[in-house]
């Protein structure tokens, strides 16, 4: 019986350990961490808030198509869909351009509005921009976000 209940406590605690290895941002979440977020920051206000809002509200009825068939900027505050994505689309998405991006995951059919940054920002600049903003989502939102991105290898 002592045998049987050792084989559980290391069992639980394999599983406990392996929970927080998976859920640990320093494993999930490696692009974004030790960014420079006051960097991150000023280069959102001058690249992204003209689109995306000084306080990451995105625009107006971002979720219904212009006339174009592009979508309006979304949110980058808990409200929208960004923190639904793993690191690196939002990493391409940025650097590449939306169409562009989506293009190289096979997504033709999507009319996207956002530009590419590519000749303006450095790789560096992306991730300190996308550190910025996941800085300022609750930490519950963080963390799900997190939990979308695969181990640092």
């Amino acid at each position: 019986m002592q045998e049987i209940a050792g084989t559980r406590i290391a069992a639980t605690t394999t599983w406990i350990a392996v929970s927080i290895l998976l859920s640990s941002p320093s494993v999930a979440d490696h692009e974004l961490l030790e960014r420079d977020l006051k960097d991150g920051q000023a280069l959102y206000k001058e690249h992204c808030a003209s689109c995306h809002g000084s306080n990451l509200e995105g625009q107006d009825n971002w979720r219904s198509p212009n006339s174009d068939g592009t979508l309006p900027a979304p949110p980058h505050d808990e409200t929208g869909h960004t923190w639904h994505h793993d690191n690196q689309l939002l990493f391409d998405y940025t650097k590449l351009g939306g169409s562009r991006a989506l293009a190289a995951i096979g997504v033709q059919d999507f009319n996207s509005g956002m530009p590419a940054f590519d000749d303006i920002l450095s790789d560096d600049d992306v991730w300190n921009i996308l550190a910025f903003i996941r800085s300022t989502w609750p930490e519950r939102v963080q963390k799900i976000q997190a939990s979308r991105n695969p181990p640092h290898q």
